[in-house]
């Protein structure tokens, strides 16, 4: 049998990784990928035998190709903080994993769970993120800040079984990320050469609304596809946003102005 190396990236994630981890003790190998985690989430992975290699947090991409050069053996699953890895995937991954005749690199299918219920539209289903089980070798993330892409010269498969995604806690979850990943998505399109103003950050968000809520049918999703499309108009919103007051280095008001 071919032996499997799972890594988890994290930060801060002591709500979230117990579950994580226990959903792997299967694999051969576990790493936790910190960046400088201030709470309980290294002393957690560390009791339950997880291997911890701290990588300075330089952009997703950097990320991910730090924590795979870690793994030690052929075969790698990834699973983020917030993933469970059911027994049907362990069962599929095992298979493909000793089947000589397997692809060097799988899509995953997630399925998550949100609000109450489990989200079937909204994009989130089967909301493949990037490939989860691959050759040691067979890709690289590209080094992006965020949202991060890969380069494979390999054919790709898919797995026919979900893990599971419990993606936010509460809705304060929510606000956090987007601050986040709407400040590395501006950082990001500044360096690819983006321009951007107030209009084309509120175009863009209006887009976003409509793609998930009605083209993607976040509609049928109730009050999670809402708050899915909506977290989608404010993140969009505040990335070009930032982006914009980040060129603009609007000048401070005259000493004489009007206060009124």
């Amino acid at each position: 049998m071919a032996n499997i190396s799972v890594y988890i990236i994290a930060y801060n994630e002591e709500g979230k990784i117990q579950a994580a981890l226990e959903s792997v003790t299967w694999a051969d190998e576990v790493i936790l990928a910190d960046s400088g985690s201030s709470d309980r989430t290294v002393e957690i992975a560390e009791s339950l035998g997880a291997r911890v290699v701290q990588i300075p947090f330089e952009g997703f991409g950097h990320l991910r190709n730090r924590a795979v050069e870690a793994c030690s053996h052929q075969w790698i699953f990834s699973l983020d903080a917030d993933e469970r890895c059911t027994e049907q995937v362990r069962d599929e991954v095992r298979k493909i994993t000793t089947d000589p005749d397997a692809l060097d690199v799988y899509f995953v299918p997630r399925r998550n769970y949100f609000l109450g219920r489990w989200v079937r539209h909204s994009g989130w289903y089967p909301d493949y993120r990037q490939p989860q089980l691959f050759r040691k070798g067979s890709l690289r993330y590209k080094e992006d800040l965020v949202h991060e892409g890969f380069v494979t010269a390999a054919r790709i498969g898919y797995l026919n079984h979900a893990i599971w995604q419990f993606p936010f806690q509460d809705l304060s979850e929510i606000v956090a990320k987007m601050q986040r990943y709407s400040s590395l998505g501006a950082e990001r399109m500044a360096r690819q050469g983006v321009k951007s103003s107030m209009r084309k950050a509120l175009v863009h968000a209006v887009g976003a609304f409509v793609r998930v809520y009605v083209m993607k049918r976040g509609f049928l999703d109730g009050w999670a596809g809402f708050t899915i499309a909506l977290g989608n108009f404010e993140g969009t919103f505040y990335r070009y946003a930032k982006l914009a007051v980040s060129q603009n280095r609007w000048n401070a008001p005259p000493v004489e102005a009007d206060s009124e």
